[in-house]
């Protein structure tokens, strides 16, 4: 959500920071803009829509100078507009600055500095904040960082903020709490991003500056204060990214290019961890906190979308494999529902960008409350990594389609690895039956490799189906939560209109909307529930619903009652949720390309949701 780019040094800055920009444009945004100083003048230029149109607009002006600062903006405070897009100017015109996040005392600030005589040009907190800092400069005759470090002390909210001053063209002053801000290191110069794919290009050396801190950005100096104006050492991390990842690599879309990659992340997240020869899974953020997890009274899972999918799916797994109780919790709720928090409770948080705003928060206040935090994150480096107790990261690598696809997969694959883990010390499940999931899971990427090897039935009925007002999904046991996410992909991308179900729970409402024109997504793939979700289907059959139906390969009786079935390998249930789910995002990828829908970029949405 929202996009920062900055850079200083002894390059064009235009150049670097458009490429930035377009870097970020999966985060999800309606305007960009860019500030530079060129011999102490300070151009601005934004422009509503997309980083292309903005690169139209610039056409024949002055782009020339070594520093700038450019951002793409998802509207908070302001509608998408030219004149609520980032960078905002200070009153006097001396300053620039771009800000993710909001800042929810803006109100009273805002009053405060119109009595002052101050008038604003936007709807933004933003140029609020810019003004209330050039007024604290100008009222304690201080520098421009002194005024910095005194306004934010004052005001309430999330920010990651990069300010310059057309009178100062060697430094860029940042600060940061509760948005990412990733600094990257290279020879003579820096780079400022909200994540480090605007970076990669140029240096995989890179610091992470974390909450309350203050950044002053030269070209060949990086020095990091707290707001008691303390200097902070600087931690500087190695990124474990290629160039490549972040590019198309020669598919149309990134999303279908994230779901193609789900054999060898998968892998990846395997890799080092699960030895299926030896029977062992070797896990370090579980093996030196087992007795954390081992004496849980409860698990309490925290998500948001995507990520709350995957909890649902540990649900099942912690509790049939661990015996311990689960809760999965959305963390928008969980943060303001003032919940019961004891000593003994374990937070697993899940995250794929690990900024996610609602999930940070509520981490904080359990942390306080004394819960020990697991993080599940695919992104290194980021917040919700840095303030829980321990970890396990996907290894998924960067997923920039909006729709999480690959990042599913992964948590899906360390929940399992933990579930196993703390349920072979705890000796509730046998050696047999251990050993016998770890080769289940060890053949997995295998399985969706099959899957994904020929999708020309799958396209065909999202074809078939393209056209359709609402669809209907349904699962049972395991196969519950992929019905949920499978109808959150196809909201998310086709803008069609899609509800997931208990397949039980179809008889107590939902069945009223079947008819001959509406599709209902079964997954019926072998498992315990099976008998009940073919009698689910014939209850549909009979009344004329479209059956699509996700079977396991070999079936029989699901073809003869289905209009379209897709076939994935045979599983183990407790790990089949990483194969059928992977039919789900590829008829979501098809139906929405087959209605002319930018699918890495869907409307009124963000990669990292990180304000509320």
């Amino acid at each position: 959500m929202c996009g920062i780019v900055g850079y200083i040094g002894h390059r064009q800055a235009y150049p670097v920071v458009l490429k930035g920009l377009k870097r970020l444009e999966y985060r999800g945004y309606d305007s960009a803009g860019v500030a530079l100083i060129n011999n102490n003048k300070l151009n601005i230029y934004k422009k509503q829509g997309k980083v292309s149109n903005l690169e139209e607009y610039v056409i024949g002006k002055d782009l020339d100078g070594q520093i700038a600062i450019g951002h793409t903006r998802w509207a908070t405070h302001g509608e998408p507009s030219d004149r609520n897009s980032h960078p905002h100017l200070s009153a006097s015109g001396q300053f620039a600055m771009i800000h993710n996040g909001i800042i929810e005392n803006y109100a009273p600030l805002k009053a405060e500095l119109i009595n002052k005589g101050y008038e604003f040009k936007s709807d933004t907190d933003t140029e609020v904040l810019l003004n209330f800092i050039e007024d604290i400069k100008i009222n304690n005759n201080s520098t421009l960082e002194e005024a910095l470090r005194i306004a934010l002390k004052r005001i309430v909210g999330a920010y990651c903020i990069l300010l310059i001053d057309q009178e100062d063209p060697t430094t860029i002053l940042a600060a940061r709490k509760g948005s990412p801000l990733v600094i990257g290191i290279g020879k003579g110069e820096h780079f400022l991003a909200s994540d480090a794919t605007p970076i990669i290009e140029y240096t995989k050396e890179v610091v992470y500056v974390n909450d309350y801190q203050i950044a002053i950005v030269r070209a060949d100096e990086l020095v990091l204060k707290n707001l008691g104006n303390e200097v902070e050492t600087p931690f500087i991390t190695k990124l474990d990214m290629e160039l490549a990842a972040i590019e198309k690599g020669g598919f149309d879309h990134f999303m279908i290019k994230e779901i193609h990659e789900q054999p060898q992340t998968i892998y990846d997240c395997l890799r080092g961890r699960l030895n299926a020869a030896e029977g062992t899974i070797k896990m370090g953020g579980v093996d030196n906190n087992i007795d954390k997890l081992l004496n849980a009274n409860r698990i309490i899972v925290v998500a948001c979308g995507t990520s709350w999918h995957a909890g649902l799916v540990a649900e099942y797994l912690f509790e049939e494999l661990c015996r311990i109780p689960v809760e999965v919790e959305y963390a928008s709720e969980f943060r303001y529902r003032n919940p019961v928090i004891l000593t003994g409770d374990v937070i697993i948080a899940v995250s794929q960008s690990g900024e996610t705003a609602d999930t940070l928060v509520a981490l904080e206040n359990a942390k306080e409350q004394g819960a020990f935090i697991f993080g599940v994150v695919n992104a290194v480096g980021s917040s919700i990594a840095r303030i829980s107790h321990a970890g396990a990261y996907t290894h998924s690598g960067p997923e920039i389609g909006v729709a999480s696809t690959k990042a599913f997969t992964g948590q899906l694959a360390v929940l399992t690895m933990m579930a196993l883990k703390v349920a072979k010390a705890k000796g509730t499940i046998s050696e047999l039956r251990y050993v016998e999931l770890i080769r289940e899971l060890d053949a997995i990427p295998g399985k969706v490799a099959e899957i994904l090897k020929d999708t020309t039935a799958i396209q065909k009925i999202a074809e078939k189906y393209k056209d359709a007002s609402d669809f209907l999904y349904l699962g049972r046991g395991y196969n519950f939560p992929v019905a949920l996410e499978g109808a959150l992909k196809l909201k998310e991308i086709s803008y069609i209109h899609a509800e997931g179900y208990p397949a039980a729970e179809m008889k107590h409402g939902p069945i009223a909307l079947v008819d001959e024109t509406l599709p209902v997504v079964f997954v019926a793939t072998k498992d315990r529930f099976y008998e009940k979700i073919v009698s689910n289907v014939q209850e549909i059959k009979a009344r004329r619903g479209q059956v699509i139906c996700v079977a396991t390969e070999g079936d029989t009786v699901i073809p003869g009652m289905s209009n379209d079935v897709v076939y994935v390998p045979d599983a183990d249930e407790i790990v089949g949720a990483m194969l059928s789910v992977v039919p789900m995002q590829v008829l979501s990828y098809y139906i929405g390309t087959y209605r002319g829908i930018d699918v890495d970029k869907p409307r009124n949405l963000a990669k990292s949701v990180t304000v509320e």
